[in-house]
């Protein structure tokens, strides 16, 4: 199954927008984007790591298109925001789309052009795209993190 990693702020909301998409088979949170091998949470929080709080996203390709996931990755973060989703700040809570192959690229790349266009923000779309690199899984109490809360989101969608 392909995967795609998207960063869109605080990864345990991030993997509870995908787990609830049809077609997608596994999720999982984690770290990628830096320059420190398996990062720790606290790590990455402090900024140190050059990692963005990610989400693996498995899907089935003959359920759900990547660019089907791009959706629920533009609907579900403010993409105008620089380092920043909500009350949390920080270069690891960056909008960033890590593509896995050239197709993923350029679909990520018009996805964000169309987005950018689509008069649906006041300020520019400052979302990285970005080969993906090394994915490290983040420990595993902040998997499912909000399922094991009884918690569905952890953010409102921005549309």
């Amino acid at each position: 199954m392909p995967k795609a990693l998207f960063a869109m702020g605080c990864f345990w909301g991030s993997e509870a927008a995908f787990r609830q998409v049809q077609g997608v088979t596994a999720t999982a949170v984690g770290y990628a984007g830096g320059h420190t091998e398996n990062p720790t949470y606290k790590e990455v929080c402090g900024d140190r790591t050059g990692h963005a709080e990610v989400v693996e996203v498995e899907y089935d390709p003959a359920r759900i298109a990547y660019g089907d996931l791009l959706r629920v990755f533009w609907d579900n973060h403010d993409p105008t925001t620089l380092n920043r989703q909500g009350p949390d700040v920080g270069t690891q809570y960056r909008s960033a789309i890590f593509y896995c192959d050239e197709e993923q690229k350029a679909e990520a790349e018009a996805s964000k052009r169309a987005e950018a266009a689509s008069g649906c923000h006041r300020r520019p779309v400052v979302t990285e795209i970005t080969a993906a690199g090394p994915f490290w899984r983040a420990e595993e109490y902040h998997q499912q993190y909000l399922e094991k809360r009884g918690q569905a989101v952890c953010h409102i969608p921005v549309r």
